[in-house]
């Protein structure tokens, strides 16, 4: 059945101020109908056309056979070679069609005996038409080495958890992982790191680095082999287990998808897979990233959609991964990538010749066809341009995600912290920062993610404590004005981030509790060092380091959320922001919040606005001694309202609020 047009009511229903831009919305849903309707036609829908993997790259049959298909149509010649042949290149030919697909079918050696042993080496061979002969990696292999008749595959024991309304994220790298100094596997993590995430009251995990790369320090971001899970953490059958355990325990897990760009590597990469420079990717300048030093793809290839599509729908299926976060998606959407381009919000540079439809229209055909597939699936966009309609459904003109993350968030809290003093701070323009969002679009707030731990810039931790996280972090050691301040601040700013900031939050691994220094992959500038790679869990284990605090806090505060819901409510509404007093106030979810950033001055009796009349109770504060405070706020005091109208609400209650703390009251 043809795709509706979509009807600029719609649209404009959303947001009026979209009116110029509705020619360009409705032509971009025009390329987007064009092609699913392509699809549905000729490709028998999303749910046939989504499973690639399947038909291309190695499949193991009952009966043992292997089948192995491949798009290359510039070569002239294919042969499957390796240890399972002697890597005679001639043995083993493969037949071309008329689309550029090479097959070959290998028997069984016997029958149900595969003819491909278990931990053998394979690639294809290939003749170019200038007589060359080039050989790469298959581009769909899932493993090199696996063998489904030796290997045992791995039987999901639990069903996927429903899809959270409220998304409290834990950003995850399971090679750093570990607190030793080498790279972390699936199955320590399983054990070790999953019972971590869930006290601490995290319902979703988004793992890094999962697809195959051949640069540990890239982070994960140059992939090499799309289909193939990393191996230097382990099996695929290790992955699975992690992500059916996580499921166990009610925690969904995302994957970090790199669709923005490829590792321009030509012997273990899809770069210049056929002897060309244009089969996955644009040819030319238009194929570069200059700043990332990758390809590009071709978002307007039908075999190219084929590839990136099947890819989401493989991971989905093969691995149970419930959702994806997209990462460089500003570079997607725009033909200059977002280099040299500042974003001022003007609705002129989401759309017109700026734009690139082709991706714009592939995230929009990704979301479409993984919610068509899966409902409950999560989608998050990592954009910082603030691209209208980004979160809004397909049929309504927008690009299908989710969530978007809130990139100006951490910019904000770093800018602040490295520039400005605590007197300095100017509390219109934080809660701004935090409010800025568009309405009926959620946003992932956070206050630091990977990038903010990578050498070169400081955690938030380490900018409030600095070298003094080396030396005054014990209990048997004297609370200095350093480490007050640090300890105050980092809970007082993941508290207002996450509860003002957006519908969702994220966090990156060891950042709950201050992880000490910065992350730093194993390279040559650092002699090949793992002492950075890896994550200090000892430091919050010990009892008598006050990384503790901080770590209790983090988990208060998620378990708080999984009671009152605030991130799956309306956004707040701030009743104050009082420069002076360095205070802010806001209701959300029926809970009154109090930040007082004064650096020096406590304030008693203060009044503050509340809207629904009644009987206070403290149910968070940041004062408390088991979050590093100093016990100045009764947490069985009761706050009663007076019906008065304060700050634009019908009611006020009054409270202490002491300096650089933090107070959640909630009905009793």
């Amino acid at each position: 059945m043809p795709e509706s047009p979509l009807d600029p009511k719609v649209v404009l229903g959303i947001d009026g101020y979209l009116e110029p831009n509705v020619p360009a919305i409705v032509h971009r849903h025009d390329l987007f109908r064009k092609l699913k309707d392509a699809i549905e036609q000729h490709e028998g829908g999303y749910d046939s056309f989504t499973k690639g993997y399947l038909k291309f790259g190695l499949n193991v049959g009952s009966n043992g056979e292997v089948v192995y298909r491949e798009w290359a149509p510039n070569a002239k010649e294919a042969y499957l070679i390796g240890d399972f042949n002697d890597w005679n290149r001639e043995s083993h030919s493969m037949r071309k069609n008329e689309f550029g697909v090479w097959e070959i079918v290998v028997p069984p050696k016997s029958p149900g005996v595969c003819a491909i042993p278990h931990d053998s080496k394979i690639k294809i061979s290939m003749i170019l038409p200038s007589g060359e002969r080039i050989e790469r990696l298959p581009a769909w292999i899932k493993r090199v080495t696996q063998d489904l008749n030796v290997s045992p595959k791995y039987t999901f024991k639990n069903p996927r958890p429903p899809a959270p309304k409220d998304a409290r994220i834990y950003e995850a790298h399971v090679g750093i992982s570990t607190s030793e100094p080498r790279v972390g596997t699936y199955k320590e993590f399983t054990t070790h790191i999953l019972p971590r995430i869930k006290r601490l009251g995290y319902n979703i995990i988004q793992l890094m680095a999962v697809m195959e790369h051949a640069y540990y320090a890239s982070f994960g971001y140059q992939v090499t082999s799309f289909f193939a899970a990393s191996s230097r953490n382990g099996s695929p059958e290790d992955l699975k287990e992690l992500i059916d355990t996580a499921h166990g325990m009610g925690i969904t897990v995302l994957l970090d998808i790199v669709h923005s760009h490829a590792c321009k590597n030509v012997l273990d990469g899809i770069n210049e897979f056929d002897g060309t420079d244009h089969l996955y990717f644009h040819e030319g300048g238009k194929g570069r990233h200059e700043l990332w030093d990758s390809r590009l793809f071709n978002y307007g290839s039908h075999e190219v959609l084929r590839f990136l599509l099947s890819n989401l729908r493989f991971y989905l299926e093969e691995y149970r991964f419930d959702g994806f976060r997209f990462d460089g998606v500003t570079s997607m959407m725009y033909v200059h990538h977002g280099i040299g381009t500042g974003f001022s919000g003007g609705y002129h540079e989401y759309f017109g010749p700026g734009a690139d439809n082709e991706a714009i229209v592939y995230l929009m055909l990704a979301n479409d066809a993984m919610h068509s597939i899966y409902p409950q699936v999560i989608t998050i966009a990592e954009d910082v341009s603030g691209m209208p309609l980004l979160c809004v459904p397909v049929s309504k003109g927008g690009v299908g995600f989710d969530y978007r993350l809130s990139m100006a968030i951490p910019d904000m809290w770093i800018k602040l912290l490295k520039h400005k003093s605590d007197d300095e701070w100017e509390i219109g323009n934080i809660v701004h920062t935090l409010t800025n969002r568009r309405y009926g679009e959620k946003s992932v707030a956070y206050c630091e993610s990977h990038d903010q731990a990578l050498v070169g810039d400081k955690t938030l931790a380490f900018w409030l404590m600095d070298k003094e996280m080396y030396t005054h972090m014990s209990d048997l050691t004297p609370m200095t004005p350093i480490i007050a301040r640090g300890l105050a601040l980092h809970k007082m700013i993941r508290l207002l981030t996450h509860s003002l900031g957006g519908e969702g939050y994220l966090n990156f691994e060891g950042n709950e509790f201050g992880h000490p220094e910065w992350l730093d992959f194993p390279r040559q500038g650092n002699n090949n060092s793992f002492h950075y790679a890896r994550r200090q869990w000892n430091v919050v284990d010990d009892q008598l380091l006050r990384y503790r605090y901080l770590n209790a806090f983090d988990s208060e505060m998620n378990n708080l959320d999984e009671k009152y819901t605030w991130l799956a409510s309306e956004p707040a509404y701030v009743s104050l922001k009082h420069e002076v007093d360095k205070v802010i106030v806001y209701e959300r979810a029926g809970l009154l919040f109090i930040f007082n950033f004064h650096p020096t001055q406590s304030f008693t009796d203060y009044r503050v606005g509340v809207e629904e009349p009644g009987e206070y109770k403290v149910v968070l504060s940041s004062d408390e001694p088991r979050f590093g405070g100093f016990d100045n706020i009764k947490l069985d005091g009761q706050y009663f309202t007076t019906p008065m109208e304060w700050n634009g609400r019908k009611n006020w209650l009054q409270v202490y609020i002491p300096t650089r703390t933090c107070l959640v009251l909630g009905k009793n």
